[in-house]
């Protein structure tokens, strides 16, 4: 099926199929969305249609999970991803994307990849995947690049080498012979991730379905506790992993002998592992094969990019020292030679913790000089989101604001107009004074 000859199922089909025996779920990859902490299945009576006239007679109970398998399925991963802080990830038979979207808002992952036979470019245009108006309003911290590819599990592409995580999730039970004795090569061999995640249903769990049968009627195979972990402890020994077993969906009380509804091995390379996923080209020794087709690749506004850095670091001075100019503005002030001080705190009284505050209360003060007001360099860099953005560096913050801000005489203070069109409409609404304390 994976190997890419026609005719072949896609490795993730999105669309549902009411075939599926899974309750909530597809059996196909599509229908993965994530994992949380699973409540324990729930067994409701479900009613036998023994002839046309008579489905009223309750024979065997339905199993519902809370929340679906096929969530849990999706939130092991991304919590996975979370814990490890993965950046660099791949998800072979991405279905409906739903995975490596819910991915995308981890701070820590700069790069996502997803491998589908079924994928088809108009599919993706400027779809949930793609950066929104947010993403630009307020960057991320780090690059991130998505892009999905049309191919194969079993086909060898240099470009998925190296990375941090493979995720095959409800995957390997929709390969044939054929491709599953290539399978392991391929990933474990060729692509040698950090990690790889695999899912697959567990058929000690089916008993309890109202119908003992493959929960899809595309799946070769469903396999046992057993029979999964025979095979995934001979790829882990074969290609250097150690492997260990969970999974999702709990059985109802009284049948927690048959495990979880989902079983999953997660393997871990042995070989020390580096502080820091390198986003790059792959390693020498792998010569460069790119068989996939890109059908959608999009990159995303960070603060590793120049113009993004200038305009949030500016934005956000802006935004404390519109603050300050308000609250010295509403303020009693004082006249110090050609310089109009407040007489209180000009700090603003939310958003900030109390050792925050008395630190920019101890810094110089801002001030004002006939229509122009002052903020002192020493007293924005405290400032939380301003200091984080250039690391402490005073000299940083001078440079970069001096080329989209106005500094005084000897570059130590931000000028902006005392009186604006905003703090004018504040003056005539009486909202605020500009009488001065002798």
């Amino acid at each position: 099926m994976a190997s890419g000859h026609a005719p072949q199922r896609p490795l993730g089909d999105a669309k549902p199929t009411p075939r599926s025996l899974e309750p909530g779920g597809t059996g196909l990859s599509g229908c993965r969305l994530g994992r949380t902490a699973g409540a324990p299945a729930a067994q409701v009576w479900a009613p036998q249609c023994n002839s046309m006239d008579n489905c009223e007679v309750p024979s065997k109970k339905v199993i519902e999970f809370k929340p679906p398998v096929y969530e849990q399925r999706y939130y092991f991963v991304k919590n996975l991803v979370n814990r490890h802080g993965l950046r660099k990830i791949a998800d072979l038979g991405f279905g409906d994307a739903t995975l490596l979207w819910m991915l995308k808002y981890h701070r820590c992952v700069q790069y996502l990849v997803g491998v589908d036979v079924a994928a088809r470019p108009f599919e993706w245009g400027g779809g949930r995947l793609s950066p929104g108006v947010g993403g630009y309003i307020v960057p991320r911290e780090l690059d991130l690049t998505i892009t999905l590819y049309r191919g194969s599990a079993v086909q060898k592409d240099s470009r998925l080498c190296g990375f941090d995580l493979i995720t095959c999730i409800e995957l390997i039970e929709h390969l044939d012979s054929e491709d599953l004795a290539k399978f392991p090569e391929v990933v474990f061999g060729y692509f040698s991730p950090g990690m790889v995640v695999i899912s697959t249903p567990n058929s000690e769990f089916n008993p309890l379905f109202p119908a003992s049968t493959f929960r899809d009627p595309d799946h070769r195979f469903e396999w046992n506790r057993t029979q999964f972990q025979t095979w995934a402890l001979d790829v882990a020994k074969l290609y250097n992993y150690s492997v260990e077993f969970t999974g999702v969906g709990d059985p109802p009380a009284g049948a927690e002998h048959v495990g979880y509804c989902t079983q999953i091995g997660v393997f871990q390379k042995n070989i020390a592992k580096a502080t820091e996923s390198s986003i790059s080209e792959p390693e020498e020794h792998v010569p460069e094969e790119h068989i996939y087709e890109v059908v959608y690749t999009t990159s995303y506004p960070s603060l590793q990019q120049s113009k993004y850095f200038r305009l949030t670091l500016s934005s956000e001075s802006v935004k404390a020292i519109g603050l300050m100019k308000s609250r010295f503005l509403r303020g009693l002030r004082k006249r110090e030679g050609d310089r109009v001080v407040p007489l209180g705190s000009c700090t603003p009284q939310f958003g900030l913790t109390e050792a925050q505050r008395a630190e920019i209360d101890q810094s110089p003060k801002p001030y004002s000089v006939g229509e122009k007001f002052y903020v002192p360099l020493e007293r924005l860099i405290i400032y939380p989101k301003v200091n984080h953005l250039v690391a402490g560096s005073m000299e940083k913050l001078r440079t970069i604001l001096a080329e989209g801000l106005r500094l005084n005489g000897d570059q130590s203070a931000v000028q902006v107009e005392l009186v604006d069109y905003q703090t004018q409409r504040l003056f005539d609404e009486h909202l605020i004074s500009p009488v001065l304390e002798s």
